[in-house]
């Protein structure tokens, strides 16, 4: 494969998965957890993902335990960020600059955490964001993700390129599940997968428009999908014309051509056409992109910078969360993600106007440390953190939290 074409894969956030040839069955998952020291686990390029070590107690905590069980490609590409990762840094160090002033003699003993998003009543305002490649994290990947939410009584948002069928993944877990949508150039393809989402019993629809990726560390790596896993992927999305006759780099010319990364006005007219599910844009950051999702028509937005993933240089998420609210004005359900590490940092989101927050890295590393319980666990950190942060500011329900919590400029 030359380097244009490589480069061209890894531009989208459908056909880039792990370098390393890893086995992702349960009977290798077995034999690693029976004998197989983590020394022999690198060598073989295989992961350890049964073993389970003392307890994390932060979101931090899950890092260390993921980079411990995965080839260094595979951890590289969820944790490494645009080029210089001067955004994926400013995501989480935006958060600690916000400050908060709790009110005195308002204290309350318990909280309500549940709230509705888009219509759908859930425990907490956590989702889990969609993540490319998540069966590249541990051998059950998304469907191990949609239990976990189910369990935790959230939503599970799946990504198009997640590893597993739309069907895998709806018959994985009883709770509700919106699906990401990457567009395929066939719009004939793309209707298909509305209509298949429609049926396997999706909520909502999320559409992705902050595309393009460069990560230094996927090229030094050479990050790329393993012949069977790009082709169970692509025969996921509906394409007939690739089969297990192809080489490699045939199946790799034919991914980089499947996609539409110039999404247009035009294609959410279509789209609106196509379907009466909830239609949400993830990546916006400006109030005139607020208006655009307006104009439109759309239900929701997600006030997003793809992580720090796609261009370097991109404002912190949360630093642009309020501007958004405000051209929002209720026209539309705002969400948030990029960043979110504590339930803290929930709080903060809330204060400043989302809805709910989706947390994409937390996810892969806690699936990584331990599949699904890990992301269960993960949740459940989150979950308590939040609720810890509501008593001390004095917060029963989240639809009490307000920017009054939050340090004025002047305070500052």
């Amino acid at each position: 494969m030359d380097r244009r074409t490589f480069s061209q894969l890894l531009a989208f956030g459908a056909g880039m998965f792990s370098a390393a040839h890893v086995e992702i069955n349960a009977a290798a998952a077995d034999a690693s957890a029976e004998g197989a020291g983590k020394s022999e686990a690198a060598e073989s390029g295989t992961a350890n993902h049964n073993a389970w070590p003392a307890s994390p107690v932060t979101i931090s905590d899950f890092i260390p335990l993921a980079k411990a069980k995965l080839p260094k490609a595979t951890f590289e590409y969820i944790s490494s960020g645009s080029e210089d990762e001067v955004t994926l840094r400013d995501n989480v160090e935006a958060f600690r600059r916000i400050r908060i002033l709790p009110p005195l003699l308002h204290g309350v003993q318990r909280t309500d955490l549940s709230t509705t998003v888009l219509g759908q009543k859930v425990s907490m305002p956590i989702l889990l964001a969609p993540v490319a490649a998540l069966r590249m994290f541990h051998p059950e990947g998304g469907r191990a993700s949609a239990r976990a939410a189910a369990s935790a009584g959230t939503i599970c948002v799946t990504s198009t390129s997640v590893g597993n069928s739309i069907e895998e993944i709806a018959a994985a877990g009883s709770g509700p599940k919106w699906f990401q949508l990457y567009v395929p150039s066939d719009r004939e393809l793309a209707r298909k997968l509305v209509k298949r989402a429609e049926a396997a019993g999706y909520k909502a629809l999320v559409v992705t428009v902050d595309l393009g990726e460069r990560k230094d560390a996927d090229l030094r790596n050479r990050f790329s999908l393993p012949k069977d896993m790009l082709l169970k992927h692509l025969r996921d999305i509906g394409h007939t014309k690739v089969s297990e006759r192809n080489t490699y780099d045939e199946l790799v010319a034919f991914n980089a051509k499947a996609w539409d990364v110039s999404l247009s006005v035009d294609f959410f007219q279509w789209l609106r056409r196509e379907t009466k599910l909830p239609i949400i844009l993830k990546g916006v950051l400006t109030k005139e992109a607020v208006q655009q999702s307006i104009d439109l028509k759309l239900d929701g937005i997600v006030v997003s910078n793809h992580g720090g993933r796609r261009l370097d240089g991109m404002p912190a998420s949360i630093d642009m969360l309020k501007e958004v609210v405000e051209a929002a004005d209720g026209k539309l359900e705002v969400l948030f993600d990029s960043g979110v590490r504590r339930g803290g940092d929930v709080l903060k989101a809330l204060a400043l106007g989302a809805k709910a927050v989706l947390i994409g890295r937390p996810q892969a590393w806690s699936l990584a440390a331990g599949g699904e319980t890990g992301v269960k666990l993960a949740l459940e950190i989150l979950r308590d953190e939040l609720t810890n942060s509501m008593i001390s500011s004095g917060f029963a329900t989240v639809d009490d939290v307000d920017a009054s919590l939050l340090m004025s400029a002047a305070q500052a």
